[in-house]
């Protein structure tokens, strides 16, 4: 079983962004931490990051038939991609959205589009929200089929 995981817009320049906000974990150490823990759950990941609206929009469509779920951070689109959502809406499996940073505490008033459609959101746990969104797509998935 697959999952795909996407790290949205500037989730390249983790470990030297922000890292008062951030912390100073690199994607690769992201990256390994999310292996580790879909390992231990019985998935293996397909990773992929981009900075770029419509690769993420092809990356979730290219997935269909492929995964039993995605993890996504969207970064900065959360807020303005109605594209992004509208194809989390169209895929036929679960996303999990997930930020390192607590997005409802950094600024009144936003909406994360991309949330609307998602299954749930993980927020604020710097890089364990990663992994958090794993186990909780996992739950999620159990959930389905045990009812």
């Amino acid at each position: 079983m697959n999952i795909l995981v996407i790290h949205g817009s500037n989730l390249n320049l983790l470990g030297t962004r922000e890292p008062e906000a951030y912390g100073t974990t690199t994607l690769d150490q992201v990256n390994e931490a999310i292996v580790r823990e879909a390992k231990e759950l019985g998935y293996e990941t397909a990773i992929h990051q981009s900075n770029h609206e419509g690769v993420i929009v092809d990356l979730l469509h290219e997935a269909i038939g492929s995964v039993v779920g995605a993890v996504i951070n969207p970064g900065g689109y959360c807020h303005t991609s109605r594209a992004i959502e509208d194809a989390i809406s169209a895929v036929d499996y679960p996303v999990v959205e997930v930020h390192m940073t607590n997005i409802h505490a950094r600024e009144p008033g936003p909406i994360s589009y991309t949330a609307i459609p998602s299954v749930g959101v993980i927020a604020g746990f710097r890089k364990d929200s990663y992994v958090l969104g794993i186990r909780a797509l996992h739950l999620f998935l159990q959930t389905a089929r045990t009812g």
